[in-house]
Protein backbone atom coordinates (compact mmCIF):
# COMPACT_ATOMS: atom_id res chain seq x y z
CA UNK A 1 0.00 0.00 0.00
CA UNK A 2 0.89 3.33 -0.76
CA UNK A 3 2.14 5.97 2.41
CA UNK A 4 3.15 9.20 2.70
CA UNK A 5 3.81 10.58 5.59
CA UNK A 6 4.60 14.50 5.85
CA UNK A 7 6.46 15.62 8.69
CA UNK A 8 8.81 19.10 9.78
CA UNK A 9 6.32 21.71 9.72
CA UNK A 10 5.88 24.19 12.72
CA UNK A 11 5.06 28.08 13.48
CA UNK A 12 8.08 30.60 12.40
CA UNK A 13 8.09 34.38 11.95
CA UNK A 14 8.69 35.80 8.93
CA UNK A 15 12.12 35.64 7.30
CA UNK A 16 12.80 31.96 9.34
CA UNK A 17 13.42 28.33 7.46
CA UNK A 18 11.72 25.03 7.79
CA UNK A 19 12.65 22.00 6.16
CA UNK A 20 9.97 19.48 5.29
CA UNK A 21 10.33 15.99 5.36
CA UNK A 22 7.64 13.08 2.86
CA UNK A 23 9.00 9.70 4.30
CA UNK A 24 7.03 7.25 1.44
CA UNK A 25 6.89 3.73 1.30
CA UNK A 26 4.85 0.94 -0.89
CA UNK A 27 5.94 2.14 -4.88
CA UNK A 28 8.76 2.34 -6.58
CA UNK A 29 9.63 5.53 -5.18
CA UNK A 30 13.43 5.90 -7.20
CA UNK A 31 11.55 6.45 -10.61
CA UNK A 32 8.60 8.22 -9.77
CA UNK A 33 8.82 12.54 -9.69
CA UNK A 34 7.43 13.58 -6.50
CA UNK A 35 5.76 16.94 -4.88
CA UNK A 36 4.85 19.45 -2.86
CA UNK A 37 1.36 21.01 -2.43
CA UNK A 38 0.19 23.20 -0.14
CA UNK A 39 -3.86 24.27 0.74
CA UNK A 40 -5.20 27.32 3.01
CA UNK A 41 -8.86 27.32 4.48
CA UNK A 42 -11.56 28.36 1.57
CA UNK A 43 -8.98 27.73 -1.29
CA UNK A 44 -8.01 25.05 -3.70
CA UNK A 45 -4.75 22.85 -2.94
CA UNK A 46 -1.91 24.41 -5.18
CA UNK A 47 1.57 23.07 -6.46
CA UNK A 48 4.53 24.09 -4.94
CA UNK A 49 7.42 22.28 -6.48
CA UNK A 50 8.23 19.05 -8.00
CA UNK A 51 11.35 16.67 -8.61
CA UNK A 52 11.91 13.95 -10.80
CA UNK A 53 13.76 10.73 -11.15
CA UNK A 54 16.71 12.62 -12.59
CA UNK A 55 16.41 15.34 -10.33
CA UNK A 56 15.00 17.48 -12.62
CA UNK A 57 13.22 20.34 -10.35
CA UNK A 58 10.14 22.91 -11.07
CA UNK A 59 8.59 25.64 -8.76
CA UNK A 60 5.89 27.42 -8.44
CA UNK A 61 6.88 31.10 -9.23
CA UNK A 62 5.28 32.75 -5.73
CA UNK A 63 8.26 30.03 -4.07
CA UNK A 64 11.40 30.22 -6.41
CA UNK A 65 14.26 31.49 -5.24
CA UNK A 66 13.58 30.56 -1.97
CA UNK A 67 12.30 27.19 -1.33
CA UNK A 68 14.53 23.99 -2.64
CA UNK A 69 13.00 20.48 -3.26
CA UNK A 70 15.19 17.53 -2.99
CA UNK A 71 15.24 13.71 -2.90
CA UNK A 72 17.07 11.10 -1.20
CA UNK A 73 15.96 7.73 -3.11
CA UNK A 74 18.25 5.72 -0.43
CA UNK A 75 15.60 6.71 2.15
CA UNK A 76 12.56 6.84 0.35
CA UNK A 77 11.89 10.43 1.08
CA UNK A 78 11.64 13.62 -0.58
CA UNK A 79 12.54 17.06 1.47
CA UNK A 80 11.59 20.88 0.83
CA UNK A 81 13.87 23.22 2.70
CA UNK A 82 11.91 26.67 2.93
CA UNK A 83 13.88 29.74 3.68
CA UNK A 84 12.41 33.10 3.65
CA UNK A 85 9.30 32.22 4.85
CA UNK A 86 6.57 34.88 4.44
CA UNK A 87 3.12 34.98 6.00
CA UNK A 88 1.41 33.68 2.83
CA UNK A 89 3.54 30.53 2.76
CA UNK A 90 1.12 29.56 5.39
CA UNK A 91 -0.34 26.18 5.00
CA UNK A 92 -1.22 22.13 5.15
CA UNK A 93 1.50 20.87 3.32
CA UNK A 94 1.18 17.85 1.30
CA UNK A 95 3.17 15.20 -1.08
CA UNK A 96 2.32 13.41 -3.24
CA UNK A 97 3.91 11.06 -6.03
CA UNK A 98 3.24 12.75 -9.64
CA UNK A 99 0.86 9.95 -11.03
CA UNK A 100 -0.78 8.13 -7.70
CA UNK A 101 -3.69 9.67 -6.56
CA UNK A 102 -2.55 9.38 -2.33
CA UNK A 103 -1.72 11.94 -0.32
CA UNK A 104 -0.74 11.80 3.75
CA UNK A 105 -1.93 14.08 6.07
CA UNK A 106 0.40 16.76 5.71
CA UNK A 107 2.08 19.19 8.14
CA UNK A 108 1.11 22.44 9.24
CA UNK A 109 3.12 25.58 8.34
CA UNK A 110 2.20 28.83 10.00
CA UNK A 111 4.49 32.06 9.16
CA UNK A 112 3.39 35.07 11.43
CA UNK A 113 4.59 37.69 13.40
Amino acid sequence: QVQLVESGGGSVQPGGSLRLSCAASGFFFNIYTMAWHRQVPGKQREFVASISSSTYSRYADSVKGRFTISRDNAKKTVYLQMDMLKPEDTGVYYCKADSLNNWGQGTQVTVSS
